[in-house]
């Protein structure tokens, strides 16, 4: 797919929710954000739990739910009728599919750019246990911290993710990165996410050709386990696809938004024709 110009925002078009990965937060979109902004659209790059500037400790969110939180919060407090489009990057595909989990109804669309997609059938944390990086360097992990933690080390960074990144933005990473937590053993004891909530909300996969760590053969591989409306691509963009690639990935998400916001504003008009529910058997219908 050619890469699309950045769109000016549509009329109604709807926010754009940008989600994070390990160790990172919200400014890690800096860059992105400053681009779709200035093109008119509403956007937020939330910090989650124990991230970014969030003054919180790992040790005082336990769980998966405590460190995706503030994104839960964010669609919990949007208007009524209004929905969002959310964008996970990495670990934030995790956090993004249990925001459409829990809120179907308030989630446009759900975009994954280079990031984990669980599927409806297997656990929640499959997708993390079976991703093959073939080394993980200096990174550091300590199993009886509660919860699990990991410490992306600065070699890793450096040749795994950021390696077409500006020199600038991998320095940026080595003042702001913090311990995080893949929550495995949580997400173990989860159920698959539904196909009537998770399952029928729009997602979208943006992949990312140059990734070191979360590999294109892999990211291909969870596309195929949990179909999508819509696979994109990325010839040049590492693993950190916001800092090698700001402008490509900034002009993929103006189209999905634009794209998205008609639905918006056809459910505030019409709410009957779709919902949400533990027993819906399908996806979300839109009658023109």
């Amino acid at each position: 797919m050619s890469t699309p110009a950045l769109a000016t925002a549509a009329e109604g078009a709807t926010r754009i929710i940008l989600v994070h990965g390990t160790g990172h937060g919200g400014w890690c979109w800096y860059r992105v954000a400053t681009l779709l902004r200035a093109a008119g659209h509403r956007v937020d790059a939330p910090d989650l739990a124990a991230s970014g500037i969030d003054s919180r400790q790992l040790r005082d969110v336990p769980t998966f739910e405590d460190y995706t939180r503030p994104l839960l919060d964010a669609l919990r407090a949007l208007p009524p009728g209004e929905r969002a489009v959310l964008v996970g990057h990495s670990f934030g595909g995790m956090s993004i599919a249990l925001a459409a989990e829990t809120f179907p109804e308030k989630v446009a669309a759900a975009v994954f750019v280079t990031a984990f997609l669980p599927d409806c059938t297997n656990p929640r944390s499959q997708v993390i246990e079976k991703v093959t990086v073939s080394d993980w360097m200096d990174t550091v992990t300590d199993a009886e911290h509660v919860p699990a933690s990991v410490f992306l080390g600065p070699e890793f960074l450096r040749h795994k993710l950021y390696q077409l990144s500006p020199p600038e933005d991998y320095t940026l990473s080595q003042s702001l990165a913090r311990v995080s937590s893949y929550y495995v053993p949580d997400l173990q004891s989860q159920t698959p996410f539904s196909e009537a909530r998770y399952g029928a909300v729009s997602k979208v996969y943006v992949v990312c050709k140059q990734d070191q760590a979360m590999t294109e053969a892999y990211q291909h591989t969870m596309i195929a386990a949990c179909p999508v409306a819509e696979v994109r691509e990325i010839a040049d963009a590492d693993h950190m696809a916001m800092f090698s690639a700001p402008a490509e990935l900034a002009g993929h998400l103006a189209h999905i938004a634009n794209t998205f916001s008609w639905s918006c504003s056809y459910m505030v008009k019409y709410p009957r024709t779709c919902s949400f529910g533990d027993n819906d058997q399908q996806s979300t219908k839109l009658h023109a």
